[in-house]
């Protein structure tokens, strides 16, 4: 799966969980535009504790300016795409909310735990939640190493990579958060929270209904059904050539093959020919001349010529 992740930074591919995701992170950016809501509305931090709880959900679509929303948006297609292919969509929903939960939670525990106010930094957009998933996704791994820009790093170094690109390239990043959202993803991928994951089958019941149906109805992109057969059938599916496809060639049995019969044959439409089996070496017809040569184990040779002429004379 991190060979996928790595994969999918040069080929990324648009599936129905991240479409959800960015429609949502659109219609919130909208609404506070549209609205001229505050900064900290929608963002995490200390006042969580203060009643603003919704803030815990809302924070992950919230973004200040629209250069970030982009930002978020790409590091989100780029490293999130192979994590839903391997889990479906309705459990990749449903891990989003879990992990973003989570590590809104801590961080707002961590700002509230600082002594001045005013140092305090309100936390919003996706990079948080795409660290996680690629921690998750290091944990799951079999791979010792991976590929990052064609340098093979150790596989459970590309969290902090990813966290030192993210937090260079884009703006309004709070590093304790991202800190905090890796380490929320190793958790999860240790398994300390299997009490609140979510089983196949019931992701399978619930991708039968809305809005899930919906996502599944959506042509443009690729929906991930929660069943492993059906995932894989979606993810790989069957190539049935039609006949006549490929070329194939034509051989006669062995059985067939009689080293007696010097004429040709035809086999689905090819010759073959049990002479040139039989007789790997041409014989050449006698011009009316018999030649006789010997070649010797020694340093010389003796050719011995003899010519037979009867000539009748009337």
């Amino acid at each position: 799966m991190i060979l996928q992740t790595l994969r999918d930074v040069a080929a990324p591919e648009l599936t129905s969980g991240i479409l959800a995701v960015i429609f949502i992170s659109c219609a919130v950016f909208a609404i506070k535009t549209y609205f001229t809501l505050t900064e900290a509305v929608f963002s995490v931090g200390a006042s969580v504790f203060d009643g603003h709880v919704y803030r815990l959900f809302t924070y992950p679509f919230y973004h200040k300016t629209f250069a970030q929303l982009l930002l978020n948006i790409a590091v989100l297609v780029l490293l999130c795409g192979s994590f839903e292919r391997s889990v479906g969509t309705v459990r990749f929903l449903f891990l989003f909310l879990l992990l973003s939960t989570c590590t809104g939670l801590w961080y707002a525990f961590l700002d509230l735990l600082q002594s001045d106010a005013t140092q305090s930094h309100h936390v919003e957009g996706l990079v948080p939640i795409a660290l996680a998933f690629i921690a998750v996704t290091t944990m799951h791994t079999r791979m010792a190493k991976g590929f990052l820009f064609g340098v093979s790093v150790p596989t459970i170094a590309l969290p902090w990579l990813f966290l030192i690109i993210t937090t260079i390239l884009i703006p309004h990043t709070v590093l304790p958060c991202n800190v905090i959202a890796i380490l929320i993803g190793w958790m999860y991928g240790k398994g300390w929270f299997s009490f609140l994951d979510m089983s196949e089958a019931r992701a399978s019941v619930l991708e039968k209904m809305m809005p899930f149906r919906f996502l599944r109805n959506i042509t443009c992109v690729q929906y991930i059904p929660a069943d492993t057969e059906e995932r894989r059938k979606t993810l790989l599916p069957q190539i049935n050539p039609t006949p006549g496809s490929y070329p194939v060639q034509a051989y006669a049995p062995l059985s067939s093959i009689n080293t007696t019969e010097t004429t040709p044959h035809m086999y689905e439409g090819w010759p073959n020919s049990t002479n040139a089996l039989s007789s790997p070496i041409p014989s050449f017809p006698t011009q009316g001349h018999g030649a006789e040569q010997s070649f010797g184990p020694s340093h010389g040779h003796s050719c011995n010529h003899s010519y037979n002429h009867s000539h009748d004379q009337l």
